[in-house]
């Protein structure tokens, strides 16, 4: 991903630091792609593995924390390469609380189980939702390992689509809590899920916004679709 560097050193360091990212990545899908399952078929088993694959993640985010500060106190980079490196960190941040939001699922999973009513709510509706939020982290991903601001701007677009998804679900399950109140306790918890799910396509809109931030310059969070449009061209 990184340009070729005068010093060979720094440039394997920033290759080093850029593919232990997108390892990272890679288990947060990992982990996306569990939860899913654990959700759909009401898997505890798989639940719990969804939770162990937390502490590998966060042990990661850590790891690679330290290698950018070490590779910025003893090179002191400037320009492109000090972009990707803050880039990077953005991205580990967000891949870790996506992660966060992950477990939360697995969570609200096993408590819907142990509810008893994990057959009688809409919880296989949500799964839409959640395929969507794991194509959205599986792109965002991919327009950072390519630094590809066209992608990027796509990604940023399709979490207008994740929020659509989830505000009507939560219309839905309002609907099951009126008609019958036995529901209620599981309907919080399939709520709880939804914007765990809602979140993890936040996080990738916010990976998308520092590939835009390293390859141009440019900072678009909370700004408006013209204004990143005018940003990147």
């Amino acid at each position: 991903m990184p340009e070729k560097h005068l010093s060979s050193q720094f440039d394997a360091e920033l290759n080093s630091i850029s593919s232990r990212v997108l390892e990272m990545g890679g288990l947060v899908e990992s982990q996306l792609r569990q939860a899913i399952y654990a959700l759909h078929h009401f898997s505890p088993e798989t639940a719990r593995q969804v939770l162990e694959i937390e502490a590998k993640v966060n042990q990661m985010e850590m790891d690679i924390d330290h290698d950018i500060t070490s590779t910025m106190s003893r090179r002191q980079p400037t320009a492109r390469d000090l972009r990707l490196l803050v880039g990077v960190s953005r991205t580990i941040v967000n891949l870790e609380r996506a992660g966060d939001e992950i477990a939360r699922m697995a969570r609200m999973v096993n408590s819907i189980i142990d509810s008893g009513m994990s057959r009688s709510l809409p919880a296989s509706d949500l799964t839409i939702a959640a395929n969507l939020a794991a194509q959205v982290m599986h792109n965002t991903l991919d327009a950072f390992a390519r630094l590809d601001v066209d992608m990027a701007l796509k990604i940023i677009k399709d979490d207008d689509r994740i929020d659509a998804e989830y505000e009507g679900f939560l219309r839905k399950l309002i609907t099951y809590m009126m008609e019958d109140p036995r529901t209620i306790s599981a309907s919080l918890n399939l709520m709880f899920l939804a914007k765990a799910i809602e979140r993890v396509g936040d996080h990738a809109k916010n990976i998308a916004e520092a590939t835009i931030y390293v390859v141009k310059g440019a900072d678009v969070r909370h700004t408006s679709e013209a204004q990143r449009e005018s940003a990147v061209r």
